[in-house]
């Protein structure tokens, strides 16, 4: 699949008199894992909030699958996965990713597929209650999955899991992606970066840069990929 699942053009977001989204422009490739990384409060949220059609803008447009963002047509289209969990935590593993696939018009066998996706098989019949902060994430992707949507925005994933269950994750998005789907996955760890194909650097409520880590380090001349980040910024700093 070709061609771009996300256009951003000069988009603006306010709070108040605050701008925390300064003219950004990206375009998200199909078929890819995009890391939108960059330290907290630099506008990550705002702009996946924007993308899945969430957020009030100022000005700008943002187009998702050929739509503008938040069109009806993009429901079944769009994941998204906040920071928080959002799941029952009186239902069982299998009853909170059933809730979300009859919204879906998805059956039993794609409920399975969805929870096994994620590493829960063990852990279907157990009540969201009983999981850890990791399996309660992983139960919120399961039930945004179960939808098969073109596009996955995920806002930091991995936040409070082990290096362990960080790299189990990071496989599954990787077979995600091999299946067609678009995956934009914010971060502000920068080891993370490794996993994507392409990278939007952010700092201050606008976009630094947008290329592959391996651009990222050429263009720094670091190899240390959180050191390259810092590189581009102070360089940036520099030019303004």
């Amino acid at each position: 699949m070709t061609g771009s699942a996300v256009v951003v053009d000069s988009l603006i977001v306010s709070r108040g008199k605050r701008t925390v989204i300064d003219g950004v422009s990206v375009t998200i490739p199909r078929g890819t894992i995009t890391g939108l990384l960059g330290p907290s409060g630099c506008g990550k949220t705002t702009l996946m909030r924007s993308i899945v059609g969430t957020q009030i803008i100022a000005s700008g447009s943002v187009t998702v699958l050929g739509s503008p963002a938040g069109s009806k047509d993009l429901r079944r289209k769009v994941g998204y996965v906040t920071q928080a969990p959002s799941v029952y935590k009186d239902l069982t593993v299998r009853e909170n990713v059933a809730y979300f696939a009859a919204m879906y018009g998805k059956g039993a066998s794609e409920v399975t597929a969805a929870i096994d996706s994620v590493g829960l098989k063990d852990h279907m019949t157990s009540t969201a209650g009983e999981l850890s902060g990791g399996q309660l994430g992983r139960v919120s992707l399961a039930s945004a999955l179960v939808a098969e949507p073109e596009l996955l925005v995920l806002d930091e994933p991995t936040v409070g899991l082990d290096p362990v269950l960080r790299v189990e994750l990071w496989q599954r998005f990787d077979e995600i992606a091999s299946c067609g789907t678009t995956l934009l996955v914010s971060s502000h760890v920068m080891e993370e970066a490794e996993h994507c194909s392409s990278l939007i650097l952010m700092r201050s409520g606008a976009v630094i840069a947008q290329l592959s880590p391996d651009e990222l380090r050429t263009r720094t001349e670091e190899s240390n990929l959180e050191q390259a980040f810092l590189s581009l910024i102070r360089s940036t700093e520099k030019a303004s």
